[in-house]
């Protein structure tokens, strides 16, 4: 028999859902999402809490009482409705992560278009929305889930699987359901600088992941091991009580956090990625203590001298401990100082020396061996010591990571290293201009020509850009498709632009038949199925100048160009669209 209090109970709790959802109780807070690479914020997951006196404070229980009482999609359809409306408040810069429960996807009282609703009544753009998918019961109906699933991709949202490795069928859903992101659960985090089984696992996923175009977001990163780890990998995004706490008022930098915090360089292309704190040791110390330095680390291979913080040279582990070998060693050198026995020709770098820079050094320098060198920062003051094999791992590291992230057709940088580009930059705090390029007509074109000849017109825009505007110092990059991004700097990138729409004016023709040629276009079906006539593709630019004070990040850059790239293209023709408003 029931205890006589368990009706009464289950009466309480739908009495506070009633009271909650009547009264919109509910408090939204955000935890930040960090782009690894950049340093900056992804996004933002929103959580939801009930009141903090109440019984259903704990999410798990306020929805496990909703669904008992069958009003599941009235609180999700809320909870969405609160955190965009918290999120625009706080103009939040990049994405918000909206948390959903599948279930609420194939519930008869779901209402199609309530998310999009919302948004357009906030001015919210749905591409900087992710619904995760946060999974409590398993899903029976894939074929519907999938279709849930299309329906948000098509209004423009992205889509997070939330919890790999937890729950009923995590793998399953990431098969069926092919999300952008997939979020690992913390099990696999907790303790993984320390833990071999579960790197190896990690590394399993991002293979996948990479092979279904797949975006990692490791959760759960509580401690700095676990993020250096984690870091190291290269898994993309990360998430954890180690950069922010959830919050009803998150941070909007959290750049304080990282490794490289206060330096307008990237330090995985740069010395600062093999610099080793190897203690130096002071000019004026006697041999004595440097003898027993080598003698007790037998690792210890070279020793930058310093005076006041300042190398003066290096001591080699081999060449200063042969002078000591035999018997007349001590009497001969027993008076010489470390000066006089220190190397005073040393490869010398800063923290911000790009890695290719300090390999061309190396290499360039003949006659004389270079294993180690000194690395000091901007003062001058001695940082550490690096090594030729680290410079080496670092660089063809590196070399793989641009060649991964590189577009397959062209070989331009793609979306990774443009977010790594526009990041730095930004955090450079320097003005520049962000282009975006996109070609009109094209999918005229690539009905009537076909995707090979398609393919022909995409890599002479591409070899286009690079002829004209890197030698100017400009960056180029692919974005996929008929689309580029073009980081533009100096006072005639506009001319520089020009001569990209003049020169593929004047290249245009080639690209088609002589009597398309002739007619000066082709005709063929529009999307409507209606066949109609489409003159020459041309080539759409649109510039947005950036003042790293008023955009926050990359994302925040990209939804602008986006907008700009549409005003663009509605004028016909090869057309610079300049954003001249005032942020």
């Amino acid at each position: 028999m029931s205890p006589p209090t368990q009706p009464m109970m289950q009466q309480s709790d739908a009495h506070w859902l009633d009271d909650i959802i009547e009264a919109e109780a509910l408090t939204v807070l955000f935890q930040p999402i960090v782009d690894g690479e950049s340093q900056l914020i992804f996004g933002y997951e929103a959580l939801v809490r009930g009141p903090s006196d109440c019984p259903l404070h704990s999410p798990l229980m306020l929805f496990g009482v909703a669904e008992k009482e069958g009003r599941l999609v009235e609180l999700d359809l809320l909870c969405r409705r609160l955190a965009i409306q918290r999120f625009v408040e706080l103009d939040l810069p990049a994405h918000l992560f909206l948390n959903v429960m599948p279930a609420t996807l194939l519930e008869r009282g779901f209402r199609e278009g309530a998310t999009i609703e919302y948004l357009r009544r906030l001015g919210l753009s749905p591409q900087r929305v992710v619904i995760e998918l946060t999974e409590h019961a398993p899903i029976h109906d894939y074929d519907l889930m999938r279709r849930a699933v299309g329906h948000y991709r098509d209004m423009g949202f992205k889509v997070a699987l939330d919890d790999l490795g937890a729950g009923y069928s995590g793998l399953r859903h990431w098969a069926e359901l092919r999300p952008d992101f997939v979020k690992i659960d913390r099990h696999f985090i907790e303790g993984i600088d320390q833990d071999s089984p579960k790197q190896q696992f990690l590394r399993s996923i991002i293979d996948v992941a990479r092979n279904l175009n797949c975006t990692l977001i490791a959760e759960g990163i509580e401690t700095r091991e676990e993020y250096h780890t984690l870091w190291g990998m290269q898994v993309a995004y990360l998430q954890g009580y180690h950069f922010a706490r959830p919050s009803d008022q998150p941070p909007h930098s959290i750049a304080h956090l990282m490794p490289t915090a206060g330096r307008h360089y990237n330090k995985s292309v740069t010395a600062a990625s093999i610099c080793k704190p190897v203690a130096a040791i002071d000019a004026k110390a006697k041999l004595q203590v440097l003898l027993d330095r080598f003698k007790h680390d037998p690792s210890l291979r070279c020793v930058a001298l310093v005076s006041q913080g300042r190398p003066l040279g290096i001591i080699r582990r081999n060449t200063f401990l042969t002078l000591f070998a035999n018997p007349f060693g001590h009497s001969l050198y027993a008076k010489s100082t470390l000066d006089e026995l220190s190397e005073k020709h040393m490869v010398l770098a800063r923290l911000n020396t790009p890695l290719e820079q300090l390999s061309q050094w190396i290499t360039e320098t003949e006659g004389e061996r270079h294993e180690d060198f000194v690395i000091v920062d901007d003062a001058g003051v001695y940082q550490g010591m690096g090594n030729i094999i680290d410079l080496l791992r670092e660089i063809t590291a590196y070399q793989v990571r641009l060649a991964r992230h590189a577009n397959p057709l062209t070989g331009l940088p793609g979306n990774a290293l443009i977010n790594d580009a526009l990041a730095t930059r930004l955090n450079d705090g320097r003005d520049f201009v962000a282009a975006y390029c996109d070609l009109d007509q094209f999918k005229a074109y690539n009905d009537g020509y076909g995707y090979a000849h398609g393919d022909e017109v995409i890599i002479a825009v591409a070899t286009l850009l690079q002829d004209t505007l890197r030698e100017h110092g400009h960056f180029v990059g692919h974005i996929g498709g008929d689309d580029f991004m073009l980081l533009l700097s100096g006072d005639d990138w506009a001319n520089h632009c020009q001569q990209v729409l003049e020169r593929f004016e004047a290249m245009t023709p080639s690209f088609y038949r002589p009597t398309d040629r002739q007619a000066g276009g082709l005709t063929s079906k529009d999307r409507q199925g209606q066949q109609r006539f489409f003159p020459f593709i041309s080539l759409s630019i649109a510039a947005l100048p950036v003042d790293p004070q008023h955009f926050k990040s990359p994302v925040a850059i990209s939804d602008r160009l986006c907008e700009l790239k549409r005003h663009a293209k509605r004028t016909p023709g090869n057309y610079l669209l300049i954003e001249r408003r005032c942020h």
